[in-house]
């Protein structure tokens, strides 16, 4: 199955999830104006924001430019831009969220024929997280923006990050590869894997209690990060593709839940969609990696996979207004553990766009 070349029985769901999606995209927009969706009310669908967009802004901004792909409405791309140029404020804060942030709120307007000025923005990103790299470490410290401890490795400051420094210059590749292998070998050290990590010294790292192990989005970001290495940055020594596999084995086999539980520990909780979609769009990288080695089998397989969950979050949480609802913040507080998630929203909306053919696995 060429993951590109979807049966018109596919592309029809997904065509038609994704035109929901647009609508409650739009609708949002309106709703929250110059401030930025974080999580929505599952009964009512308003909507928490924030007025910088915290550690979700860039997938606020990549949701819009989606939209703006898709409908090539030129008013559309000029919300994305703005929405874009509103993170700038990120640049120069101490947190290795600023992957998720400048990375995804800029890779689609970037490149060649693309939005000059978030172009522009990614290249001051990149320089600032490169800046930030601790060599002793081997990591861009999760940082201390958001309070805690600022000497701690955790898994969601690994995604983003990797293609925004892999792109910067040698050096930066130098950085993204040692940041997600030191967060591989810490992470992956235990069973299941362990999320936070806390420097004691430069050489000597202790457990950190949150997020707790068995959190469900632990391998769903590790997945995706290491997807990413793969294509920027190779593999010469293999650790890469074991650590793929390894993980895939985790949450991608054929007998896993398509829908993690929030957390391990409570497998009869709330469920966390969010984590399920990036894994549906970890699954589509990983197979478009595995057919450009020749593995045909193992790319059917995984695009089955994504295909599946996909499918599932549709049928079942995709609500009639376009809100993708069960996707769980902190179950740990007890924040907005059934709720629309906006990042949820955007790996969906991602998902999808691969089904369809709107995008392909490493534009973003």
């Amino acid at each position: 199955m060429n993951p590109m070349n979807t049966s018109s029985g596919e592309a029809s769901w997904a065509d038609r999830a994704l035109a929901s999606l647009w609508e409650r995209v739009s609708v949002t927009a309106d709703e929250v104006g110059p401030r930025f969706p974080l999580y929505a009310d599952p009964d009512s669908g308003a909507w928490k924001t924030t007025a910088r967009g915290s550690w979700t802004g860039g997938f606020w901004a990549g949701l819009l430019w989606l939209r703006a792909l898709s409908s090539g409405d030129p008013a559309h791309r000029a919300v994305a831009a703005d929405c874009t140029q509103r993170l700038r404020c990120w640049v120069g804060q101490d947190t290795a969220t600023r992957g998720l942030i400048l990375w995804y709120g800029t890779a689609l307007a970037a490149g060649p024929g693309g939005d000059e000025a978030a172009d522009e923005l990614r290249q001051e990103a990149a320089r600032g997280c490169l800046a930030a790299y601790d060599p002793q470490l081997g990591l861009v410290p999760w940082g201390d923006a958001f309070g805690g401890p600022r000497l701690l490795a955790r898994a969601d400051g690994v995604p983003g990050l990797v293609p925004l420094l892999a792109r910067a210059t040698d050096r930066g590749r130098a950085a993204a590869y040692s940041h997600l292998t030191r967060h591989l070998e810490l992470c992956l050290s235990e069973d299941p894997p362990r999320p936070a990590w806390q420097a004691r010294t430069h050489s000597a790292w202790t457990a950190y209690p949150e997020p707790a192990p068995g959190w469900s989005r632990t391998a769903a970001w590790l997945l995706l990060a290491v997807a990413d290495g793969l294509h920027w940055l190779g593999d010469g020594d293999g650790g890469l593709r074991k650590a793929a596999g390894h993980l895939a084995a985790l949450r991608l086999a054929p007998d896993a839940r398509l829908i993690p539980p929030a957390q391990e520990a409570r497998p009869h909780g709330p469920v966390d969609t969010s984590a399920a979609a990036i894994e549906a769009v970890a699954a589509w990288k990983l197979a478009a990696l595995a057919r450009a080695t020749g593995d045909e089998q193992e790319g059917d397989r995984l695009t089955a996979r994504a295909h599946l969950i996909l499918r599932r979050l549709t049928e079942v949480h995709l609500s009639s207004t376009g809100a993708l609802q069960d996707g769980c913040y902190d179950v740990e507080r007890g924040l907005a553990t059934r709720h629309e998630l906006v990042w949820g929203d955007f790996f969906l909306a991602w998902g999808l766009a691969l089904i369809t053919g709107l995008t392909e696995p490493f534009t973003m």
